[in-house]
């Protein structure tokens, strides 16, 4: 078996699992797998949105139990906490949605949420848009770069494109984190 055939095989499932705990890098190559015919770019969009709305879901109701407790171990923090919880609190809408696009926040947002006591009525609904928008967008990024680097990638022998292709993809996201992990820290 070849690895379009396990794509094609798992790739759905792979995509629900690996955008509960990730995200982004996994939807950009689900958008990849899409532009390479591998998988349906609609289900692609429905998988890595399903994918993100568990994640952030499940983060929020442990904020929502644990909230508390859990910012306590963050004391260094507490004045960016403190700024979090307010604008949550003054624009629940925008932060709720806006969380899954915030550099840094993709983990620590839907915890702050359920830590603020937004209700669940509020929450999941915006959570539901915002996973749907983040899951097309980065979806639609993906299938772009792979119809950017489509045709060099045509050259190289079948397997050896998409391990090249995916080494590039998860080295330029690591670097644009470590980048702007780098840059975050030396403003504080």
């Amino acid at each position: 078996m070849d690895i379009n055939s396990l794509i094609e095989q798992y790739g759905y499932a792979a995509l629900v699992i690996g955008s509960v705990a990730e995200g982004e890098t996994i939807t950009l190559l689900g958008g990849v797998a899409a532009h390479q015919g591998l998988l349906r770019f609609p289900l692609v969009v429905a998988a890595v949105a399903l994918g993100g709305m568990i994640g952030d879901q499940l983060l929020y109701l442990l904020g929502l139990r644990f909230g508390p407790t859990l910012l306590k171990r963050f004391s260094k923090h507490q004045k960016k906490i403190n700024r979090a919880q307010r604008l949550i609190q003054r624009h629940p809408y925008l932060f709720v949605i806006g969380t899954r696009f915030m550099y840094g926040f993709r983990i620590i947002g839907p915890l702050l949420i359920g830590a603020s006591r937004l209700p669940p009525k509020i929450f999941l609904p915006l959570n539901i848009i915002g996973a749907i928008a983040w899951a097309l967008i980065f979806t639609t990024l993906g299938y772009v770069g792979g119809e950017v680097i489509g045709p060099w990638l045509h050259n190289f022998d079948k397997h050896l494109k998409h391990w090249i292709w995916l080494i590039v993809v998860v080295v330029v996201v690591v670097a644009w984190r470590l980048w702007r992990k780098h840059r975050d820290s030396a403003r504080e």
